[in-house]
């Protein structure tokens, strides 16, 4: 039987309408993620999840919103990358 790829949680900051896309440091346990996009119409989630899957090296469809849909905090899912992974690729 196949072992199922890892997944993982990864609690976010987001702060729309920065002049850029960038990873902004740790807040605790949450990441802080400045996004370009403006939050109207789910376009800064958009960009957060591309941004995130881009910076991880993974497909866009790999990182997904899970909670906080009209929230500056948000929860995002990430398959394919065991938490420790995916913090030490985001600089952590």
């Amino acid at each position: 039987m196949p072992v199922p790829p890892p997944t993982c949680t990864l609690e976010i900051k987001a702060v729309p309408n920065a002049p850029r896309s960038e990873i902004a440091g740790w807040l605790g346990d949450a990441l802080k993620v400045k996004v370009q996009a403006p939050a109207l119409a789910g376009r800064a989630n958009d960009a957060l999840c591309g941004f995130l899957a881009d910076k991880l090296g993974l497909p866009r469809r790999a990182v997904t919103l899970l909670r906080g849909d009209k929230s500056r905090r948000k929860a995002v899912r990430i398959a394919g990358l065991a938490l420790d992974e995916a913090k030490r690729r985001l600089g952590a």
